[in-house]
């Protein structure tokens, strides 16, 4: 009897095994740096140089983090991940298109942490957007800072309902349209706490289908308003600073504060929709502007 060798048994046993194996399986964890290579598969030894070189090389619900300081470019994010530069400067610089575009599945999360996002060339057109939300259950932006481009620092235009927008321990700064505009077209729900928007042309503007709650925050300095609320859009402020603005708050929907300063604005109060705990600080405005009205504990 003719025996077969050993070697060619194991071969042929790994032959299926080679065959089912995946031509590029994608990493839960990839990094960036800037001395990478988008060629690499993006491990810690082999880095990307950006992140949209790390995004397709990195699993759906997957991190992309930072090795050092450096520029990792414009990205559009397509799927659940988390870029996470909280411990170095990861930073995207960009000109005539949003610095990070969130496009996810509907049902995706999506965590920006640590990115500091800047805008140049700000009379380019179409003009630039610090972070364009259009689609994803829920974003969280954390420890950043977004400033100088030519339209908004965040624009939330999502049209899928109960979406969720977090923004916690961020600077948004100098940017030629709002620093933050919540323009989602369906139910909308957005945390900020913590945050400074300060020297743009609105600091937060609330459309219709959104509700806001606002906490430890800074609204200075925005040319034409600190708070607004489009009729329909609901807004709750608490231990907040308004100040040095063209008008502090414009209530056209529903603006409840308390516990909050607003002072310095050239107006204090605009429109009818203002509510107040009695606990608030209103003074040093050129013009008051519209009375608030008492706001009853636990009113929708």
């Amino acid at each position: 009897m003719r025996r077969i060798p050993l070697l060619a048994i194991a071969a042929g046993l790994l032959v299926p095994l080679l065959a089912s194996a995946p031509a590029s399986a994608q990493a839960t964890r990839t990094w960036v740096s800037g001395v990478g290579d988008d060629a690499n598969p993006c491990s810690r030894t082999a880095p990307c140089k950006t992140f949209s070189g790390a995004m397709s090389k990195t699993a759906t619900g997957g991190e992309i983090n930072c090795l050092d300081p450096a520029g990792y470019g414009g990205v559009t994010l397509i799927k659940a991940l988390t870029l996470n530069c909280g411990y170095t400067l990861g930073s995207i610089l960009v000109a005539g298109g949003p610095g990070i575009t969130v496009n996810a599945a509907a049902t995706h999360n999506i965590t920006i942490r640590g990115i500091h996002l800047t805008g140049i060339n700000q009379t380019a057109t179409p003009g630039t957007i610090g972070i364009r939300i259009l689609a994803a259950a829920s974003v969280s932006i954390e420890d950043s800072v977004i400033s100088n481009f030519s339209q908004q620092g965040v624009l939330d235009s999502r049209t899928a309902g109960n979406t969720k927008l977090f923004i916690r321990n961020t600077m948004i700064s100098n940017n030629t349209g709002s620093g933050i505009s919540l323009l989602a077209t369906n139910v909308s729900n957005t945390e900020i706490d913590n945050v400074s928007s300060i020297n743009n042309l609105f600091g937060i503007a609330t459309g219709p289908a959104n509700a806001v709650m606002i906490r430890r925050s800074v609204f200075s300095g925005n040319s034409n308003t600190g708070i607004e609320a489009d009729g329909g859009g609901q807004v709750d402020v608490n231990d907040t600073a308004i100040t040095n603005n063209g008008i502090g708050v414009q209530a056209n929907g529903v603006i409840r504060l308390s516990n909050s300063d607003i002072a310095s604005n050239t107006t204090g109060v605009s429109a009818a929709g203002g509510q107040t705990y009695g606990n608030n600080r209103i003074n040093g405005n050129g013009s008051p502007g519209t009375a608030l009205t008492a706001a009853v504990p636990g009113q929708q």
